[in-house]
Parts: C-alpha cells; structure tokens; sequence
C-alpha cells in the first residue's frame, strides 16, 4: 500500500482523521491533516507527564513525595466552584482505592498513563499547574496544542476553555523524549526522558496503535478516547529500523467505544489499519 492509497482509505472515512510518520529528527514522511486540531481527550496526559518530571528536576515536587488523594480540584474558570471526578467515566479504580488517604505522586503518574485515570491526573495536574503544562508543549515545539483546564472541568469546558491536539504536535512531543533519552534536549534530562518512555512502553490501553504491530514490538504511547474521538500517538522501536513516531487522532462517529475505552470499535480498527500499513513501509521511511 502506497501513501497515496492509505490517503484514498482515510478519504473514505467520516469526520476528521489526522496523522504523521516519521523518523525521530528527520522530516515527515507522510502527513494527513497534521496541524488539525481535535479534542485531546486523554493524549494531553502525556504533557501532564513531562511537567510533572521537569518540576521534579528542578527541585520543585518530589515524585515519591506521598500526596492527598482527594476527589475535589479547582475550576480553570475563575469563580467557579471545584469540580469533581466521576468514578464511573474512569479506567483506574486502584486510584479511588486511595482517596481520603495518600498516594506517591510517581504511582499516580504511572497510573494516569498506563490505566489513563482522571483521577490520578488532575491530582497530578494540581500539583504542578496549568502553566508548567503550556511550557511542556512549547518546549516540545508544539504549535497549536493547548491544555487549558483539568479532565470534567465541565464548566471551563462550557466557557470555552478547552483540551486541543493536533497529530504534529503530538509526534513533536513523544517524538522529543525519545530523542532526548538519547542526548540532552528541551524536555527533560536524558535520565528524565528514559523514565517517562519507561511509563509509555508499560501502556495497558493497547487497542489502536499497538494492534497493528507484530507482537512484542516496542512502543512508548499514549491513547485518548471519548465518544466521537480516538487518538493513537507513539514511538515504535522496531528491531531492524530505526525507531518512528506514528500519531492517528480521529474525529468520526466510528468511535462508538464509549468511555471505558477496553472495547474495541471501528476507530481502533482503523488506527491498527494505519499503524500496521506504517510497519509494512518502516524501512523506507524518510531519513
């Protein structure tokens, strides 16, 4: 299958899908919409993820600091009663195993990405803030992503205040850590870098991009999924290649699996059809 005929398939496809493949520090080798932006659903956990080790580096938080887990956040709507968390629409019921006592802040790190729970990330967000989540993006070179308010902000949502992603600067961000636990670079140390694709490649929601890899194929990912939105952003570390970033978001009706995000739909399927068609050609790959 040529670029050109994926571009045909995803042609067909209601709604928006977007994507980009390439190889680490090299230019793209294939794009579809790349710089639209979609909903960010649970991919923005990625950037609460650097913030919270960039803070860590810099001496402000200790990861293995214990943290009140308490289901209550403030709004990002100034004058807005806080908001809480429903157990129901999360993925992680360890973490709501914990409120009303203490958890490290480096297990509910690993918590929001490897099982995605709303819960351990606003904690994790409230402790770092909203603006160390902007600077995260920036520095990865992101250009119109943006995470402005916690997960069920329902009334920062209502006020237009949002959670946005685009397929590039999902890559500018998964694609930065692998890099820079190689050499030093923007992100984090190359220690830093190495521990949070560490948290990535332990991804349990393996759905999407993972089932269009050969079994046992290294990949640091993350996945977002509401209805109407599944997204796929990783880097793939093949054996005989070199390593790639491949990230699918898609806005159709095809997803259709709900909040849990463990059934399989339509969505999955073709983000595994994607991921699966980028293996076939990863020798070939730009650079």
């Amino acid at each position: 299958m040529t670029w050109e005929d994926l571009d045909a398939h995803l042609d067909k496809v209601p709604g928006t899908v977007s994507a980009y493949v390439g190889r680490l520090g090299a230019p793209p080798t294939w794009t579809r919409h790349a710089d639209a932006t979609h909903y960010a659903a649970s991919t923005m956990k990625v950037a609460v993820l650097v913030a919270l080790h960039r803070a860590a580096e810099a001496g402000r938080l200790d990861l293995d600091a214990p943290v009140p887990v308490r289901n209550s956040f403030d709004s990002a709507l100034p004058g807005t009663p806080r908001f809480t968390n429903a157990r129901s629409y999360d993925n992680d019921d360890a973490v709501w195993a914990r409120v009303g006592g203490e958890a490290p802040l480096r297990w509910l790190a690993e918590r929001m990405i490897v099982r995605s729970s709303n819960l351990a990330t606003n904690l994790c967000i409230g402790q770092v803030g909203l603006p160390a989540l902007t600077e995260a993006w920036t520095l990865a070179g992101a250009r119109h992503s943006v995470t402005g308010r916690g997960i069920e902000d329902f009334a920062a949502r209502d006020a237009g205040i949002d959670n946005l992603v685009t397929a590039a600067d999902l890559a500018a961000l998964l694609g930065g850590l692998a890099l820079g636990a190689r050499q030093p670079g923007p992100l984090a140390s190359p220690a830093g870098c190495a521990a949070m694709l560490d948290v990535l490649f332990a991804q349990e929601h393996r759905e999407d991009l993972a089932a269009g890899l050969p079994e046992g194929t290294r990949i640091a990912h993350k996945n977002g999924w509401v209805r109407g939105i599944r997204h796929g952003a990783g880097v793939v570390f093949p054996e005989d290649a070199p390593p790639y970033a491949v990230v699918v978001c898609t806005t159709t009706d095809l997803a259709d699996g709900g909040p849990s995000g463990e059934e399989e739909d339509d969505a999955c399927r073709l983000i595994a059809h994607v991921s699966a068609a980028v293996w076939a050609a990863r020798h070939d790959l730009a650079g």
